[in-house]
C-alpha cells in the first residue's frame, strides 16, 4: 500500500498537496485507516493555512428580517496560495507533532497509542522524501 501511495506522489513534477488527496482516496478504498488518519490531518493543517483571517463587516444589515444578510458574493474570499515549501512545511510539523506525542505516550506506558502515531510518522514522511 505505502509503495502505491509514494509512486503516485512522485509523478507529480511540483510538491502539491494534490497527491495527498489522491492518496487519501486510495487508502479509504484500501480502508488503511493509519493512512486515512494522517493524511487527512495533513491536509487539514494545509486547508486551515489557507484559510483568511475573517474581517467583520461595518455594513449594515440590508434585511430587517435576517441580521447582516449579504448577497452570496460578497462573502467570497480567495483563499491563500502556498508554496510548495509551505505545504512540505506544513506536513514537517504533523510529522513533528507526531512524533513528540509518541515519545508521551511512551513516556506514559501507552505503547499502542505511541505505535499508531509512529505508523502516521513513516506514511506523512514518504511525501517529505525527494524522488529518485
Amino acid at each position: 500500500m505505502k509503495a502505491a501511495l509514494l509512486s503516485v506522489f512522485c509523478k507529480a513534477s511540483v510538491w502539491s498537496a494534490h497527491p495527498l488527496r489522491r492518496d487519501l482516496l486510495v487508502a479509504m478504498k484500501a480502508r488503511d485507516s493509519v493512512a486515512v488518519a494522517a493524511l487527512r490531518s495533513a491536509l487539514a493543517a494545509i486547508e486551515n493555512a489557507e484559510a483568511v483571517e475573517a474581517i467583520p463587516s461595518q455594513q449594515p444589515a440590508r434585511s430587517e428580517h435576517i441580521a447582516g444578510a449579504t448577497s452570496h458574493r460578497e462573502a467570497e474570499v480567495e483563499r491563500r496560495v502556498l508554496t510548495a515549501a509551505d505545504e512540505r512545511g506544513l506536513v514537517q510539523s504533523q510529522v513533528n507533532q507526531r512524533l513528540m506525542a509518541a515519545r508521551e505516550y511512551e513516556k506514559r506506558g501507552r505503547q499502542g497509542d505511541a505505535d499508531r502515531l509512529l505508523a502516521e510518522v513513516d506514511v506523512l514522511r514518504g511525501y517529505l522524501l525527494p524522488c529518485l
